[in-house]
């Protein structure tokens, strides 16, 4: 058993279930981020190192404004041969081309009195330079119950590093560490094009820095999943879905935050998570890189990304038996029941109870349908008509939306 947990983006498999309905809902929550029912398998630090179960998946969330830094600088390309090289000659060239900018990401939490309470471990991979800074990108996950951090390079070098920014969403954070004598960054490639079949490989650091780094061949087995995903591994519900590439190159805890590559050593993914059971082999997941991009640029500008907040806490009205006390009409099937209210909700006089069916002119049949219209449809600062019941009539509210504040 390792030292080191970094449990992946998780989940089992939600049981098919249909609860009462209680008019007051014990499962409320407050926000997407506080919510009560958190449905999400987002590991933390010093857990048992027992893999769980996963699926999610991510998308971008609208083109922030670039940053400064450059985001990917072509590291220093391998010489070619003389002779065309076979392609165990070319995984060699993609694998040495990509090392130098693959480290281990160490996050440990301290108490007040400087102990230590949990220490976890994945991988990053170096991306951009900022003066004599180095940036680096790693899974939310890996870093989201620590309160210091470092970065241990390719030759076991350890370097202190500041967290920049992380979104618990998407998955992603960025981190930033010493530049010194770092000379390769990695390059980004475009995963737009990447086809089913060809060849990609996994680096990474899994089971801790005793197998420091690791490479592991395998092909794109396609090229986007979109998978449902739970953020608490408390919960057995999906709240959000994310689009993934899926890959059987084996993908081992300890190589979250680590790169998948293209033959030509280019990234096209961060590695995020796997379905680890009884029967399943080579089922890897990773962040497209298309889609990593804005986040990154998100959190090294703002240190987070800004989403939109409507301000209702919701579930699906058919997870539950029993609503006739709702009155709906007999055509209305699917929809989202309102538990709580709060901000530009309850200042448009939405309230508990209230069954809500469209948003603007879209077909609202679930709570991840809500989200995913206001992330990306909407922008902070938009108005959204909502159509929703109450008490059998159908009515109307129009909510102003405002930044959701992290909890």
């Amino acid at each position: 058993m390792s030292l080191f947990d970094d449990d992946f983006y998780s989940t089992k498999r939600s049981k098919l279930r249909q609860d009462t309905w209680r008019p007051k809902g014990t499962g409320a929550f407050t926000s997407f981020a506080g919510r009560r029912r958190n449905v999400a398998l987002i590991a933390g630090v010093g857990g048992a190192l027992a893999m769980l179960l996963l699926v999610g998946v991510v998308g971008g969330f609208g083109k922030s404004e670039p940053s400064g830094a450059a985001l990917a600088i072509p590291a220093s390309a391998a010489k070619a041969e003389a002779h065309p090289m076979n392609s165990n000659d070319t995984v060699v060239a993609a694998t040495e081309k990509i090392k130098p900018a693959v480290v281990s990401v160490i996050s440990s939490k301290k108490d007040d009195k400087g102990q230590e309470t949990g220490l976890g471990i994945g991988s990053g991979v170096i991306f951009a330079r900022n003066g004599d800074k180095v940036r680096i990108v790693t899974n939310s996950h890996v870093v989201e119950n620590g309160n210091q951090f470092e970065m241990v390079n390719f030759q076991g070098e350890h370097r202190k590093a500041t967290l920049i920014g992380r979104d618990r969403i998407t998955d992603l954070a960025v981190l930033e560490a010493d530049g010194k004598d770092i000379k390769v960054l990695a390059e980004f490639g475009d995963s737009e094009t990447l086809r089913a079949g060809e060849m990609a490989i996994a680096v990474g650091n899994p089971l801790g820095l005793g197998f420091s780094p690791t490479v592991t061949q395998g092909i794109i087995s396609s090229p986007k999943r979109t998978i449902p995903v739970s953020l608490s591994r408390e919960g057995t519900d999906y709240d959000w879905e994310m689009d993934v590439i899926q890959t059987d190159a084996a993908i081992n805890q300890g190589n979250s935050g680590g790169p998948l590559v293209n033959i030509e050593g280019r990234v096209v993914g961060i590695n995020s998570m796997k379905i680890s059971d009884t029967g399943v082999e080579g089922l890897g997941f990773a962040i497209p890189i298309n889609s990593v991009k804005p986040i990154i640029e998100s959190l090294i500008k703002d240190h987070k990304v800004k989403r939109p907040l409507m301000g209702v806490s919701t579930q699906e009205l058919q997870a539950f038996k029993g609503t006739d006390v709702l009155k709906l009409p007999a055509d209305v099937k699917t929809g989202v029941i309102v538990f709580d209210v709060s901000g530009p909700a309850k200042e448009a006089g939405l309230k508990a109870q209230d069954v809500i069916v469209q948003l603007d002119d879209r077909k609202i049949d679930s709570t991840i349908s809500l989200r995913k219209y206001l992330y990306y449809e909407k922008k902070i600062g938009d108005k959204v008509n909502v159509v929703y019941y109450r008490g059998g009539k159908k009515l109307t509210a129009v909510v102003t939306l405002v930044e959701a504040m992290d909890k």
